[in-house]
């Protein structure tokens, strides 16, 4: 068991148009009953919003991104800036609940964890529609069905409510600015990416998924369109090219193969007996949904991997310091 633990929680935003969403963020975070030593809000090469931060919200942290634009040099540059062994990660449109901190610290306490990770309960700002499916909840970030029920070690944790342990920065670096979210572009990945990476250098490591550490994500009605849910599993599709290219296909889609052979054909059961049964006529919906899902997923997977120059974007293969990165098989 280690001492004197210390959380830093980091905030990224890149626009004034969630300055709402920002303020309940940080709000939910300086009224948490375990106190973080401190939030960062970085903003994303947004200098309107960096001098509203400062001038509204003193008892923050604000600094710029001075990396590349986008999720993953905003993290990094908090990274670099945070001074807790533990660094906590808050999506600007998530709020976390009171004993978020506490329960991702009680699981370091019991565990020798690298990272732990909670629930993401999806908050839909118009009613959840009744043709999206849960087992996709992952495409408006949130927690889906298919995920582990219990505390469990995953392969990688989900960004808009994650922790990790300063060391594992140390070890294998930054997020990579090659992949990952950039304003609005539904891409991601950019936790996979670097949990692999934890575990191909580090192959004992554990990262936790902690059910009772809990944020909910606002999802606006543009996110629960048919048309964003189709360019958001395209999007997923190509991130993991880059990634099976870069890491090795065993690693980037350890845990896709388990989804999509036993969570999905479940889920069409699911909405076609939801239909026929239950007489809901939403449950055959839910069922085309995941198929169309599957497909675009798969096409986009293909467009990256024939796509993507020998290596991918992320070439050479090499940790920060130069080194080659190894590969493991991660379950």
């Amino acid at each position: 068991m280690r001492h004197r633990e210390s959380v830093s929680v980091v905030i990224c935003a890149y626009t004034t148009d969630r300055w709402a969403d920002l303020l309940g963020a940080v709000r939910s975070v300086q009224e948490q009953s375990a106190p973080a030593l401190e939030t960062i809000v970085v903003v994303d090469h947004e200098p309107d919003l960096l001098g509203r931060v400062r001038r509204e919200l003193p008892g923050v942290v604000a600094i710029p991104n001075d990396q590349r634009r986008g999720l993953s040099g905003a993290r990094n540059c908090a990274v670099r800036r945070a001074g807790g062994s533990i660094i906590a990660f808050l999506d600007d449109d998530a709020r976390a609940d009171a004993d978020w901190l506490a329960q991702l610290m009680r699981a370091y306490a019991d565990s020798d964890a690298l990272g732990v990770g909670g629930t993401i309960e999806a908050d839909w700002l118009q009613g959840r529609p009744g043709w999206f499916p849960a087992e996709f909840d992952w495409v408006v970030g949130c927690s889906y069905r298919g995920l582990p029920e219990t505390t469990t070690n995953v392969r990688n944790l989900i960004g808009a409510n994650m922790s990790l342990r300063r060391e594992v920065f140390e070890l294998v670096g930054g997020f990579s600015t090659d992949v990952g979210r950039v304003g609005t572009v539904p891409v991601g990945c950019e936790e996979t990416d670097l949990c692999i990476r934890l575990r191909q250098r580090r192959p004992e490591a554990t990262t936790l998924l902690e059910q009772r550490a809990r944020v909910r994500h606002r999802v606006p009605a543009g996110r629960s369109r048919w048309r964003y849910f189709l360019r958001r599993c395209f999007a997923e599709g190509r991130s993991k090219a880059i990634l099976a290219q870069q890491l090795g296909a065993d690693d980037a889609l350890s845990a896709e193969r388990s989804y999509v052979a036993r969570t999905l054909p479940r889920g069409v059961v699911r909405g076609v007996a939801d239909a026929v049964l239950r007489r809901d006529p939403a449950g055959a919906q839910r069922a085309l949904a995941i198929l169309a899902g599957l497909v675009m997923t798969a096409a986009g997977y293909i467009t990256g991997r024939v796509r993507a120059p020998p290596g991918g974007r992320l070439a050479p293969a090499r940790e920060p310091d130069g080194r080659p990165r190894r590969r493991a098989r991660v379950s």
